[in-house]
C-alpha cells in the first residue's frame, strides 16, 4: 500500500507538468507510449485490472497529462 494519492501517482511520473507533443497530423498520434506501457506495469504489480498501455494513454490525454492536439488546433492551448 502507498501513501500518495493516484494523482501524485500520475502526475509525479510526469513532474507535474504536461507532455506537449507537437504533431501535424492525426496519423501521427500514437495509441500507447513507452511510458504508458511502463506505467500499465506498474499499476498491474500494484494490483489494477484494465490498464493497459492503451488505456493509460488515453487516460493521459482525458486527464490533460498528454496534449496530443495537433499544432494549429484552437483547443491546443
Amino acid at each position: 500500500e502507498r501513501n500518495e494519492s493516484l494523482d501524485s501517482f500520475f502526475w509525479g511520473i510526469i513532474d507535474n507538468q504536461p507532455i506537449i507533443n507537437n504533431f501535424k497530423n492525426p496519423e501521427e498520434i500514437p495509441t500507447k507510449t513507452k511510458l504508458s506501457e511502463q506505467i500499465s506495469k506498474t499499476l498491474k504489480k500494484m494490483g489494477f485490472k484494465f490498464v493497459g498501455p492503451t488505456i493509460i494513454y488515453s487516460f493521459m490525454e482525458a486527464s490533460g497529462m498528454v496534449n496530443d492536439h495537433l499544432v494549429g488546433c484552437y483547443s491546443r492551448n
